[in-house]
């Protein structure tokens, strides 16, 4: 069952890179994650929102990025992040180690294989000129220390 379902929306700029891992971590706050799980799940945000800024809203003006946050049962939360900018021509292939689109090599192409190494699920759904959808799913180790 779905719980506490929490959404914002800010304009993609970078400074709110960091507003996008304070939400992130306030929301998470509640159900007492581990300081690693925390860090984790701050660190996959941060990439996909990074991502967003810097590919989704390349060359364009302004943009939004959506993101939603809920609690699946006690223990699973589930983020998704979405932008409305240019979308991903080929999603695999983005989410290959290494892969950038940026041919100054100024981006490592590491973005989709950080937030894979910090979540235990990471979806993406996107469609070029419409923008594109990232789901982080992060399993939470809750335990009774009494």
């Amino acid at each position: 069952m779905d719980r506490n379902i929490i959404k914002v929306s800010f304009d993609a700029l970078p400074e709110n890179q960091g507003f996008a891992r304070s939400v992130v971590s306030g929301y998470l706050a509640m159900s007492d994650p581990t300081v690693e799980e925390l860090a984790e799940v701050k660190t996959a945000v941060s990439e996909a929102v990074s991502n967003s800024i810097i590919h989704g809203y390349k060359d364009m003006d302004a943009g939004r990025i959506d993101m939603e946050m809920k609690m699946v049962g006690a223990d699973r939360c589930v983020i998704r992040i979405t932008d409305y900018g240019r979308g991903i021509e080929d999603v695999e292939k983005a989410r290959e180690p290494m892969f950038s689109t940026e041919s100054d090599r100024e981006m490592s192409g590491m973005g989709f294989t950080v937030m894979e190494s910090f979540a235990d699920k990471v979806q993406v759904r996107s469609e070029p000129g419409k923008g594109t959808e990232v789901v982080l799913i992060k399993n939470l180790d809750l335990y009774d220390v009494r």
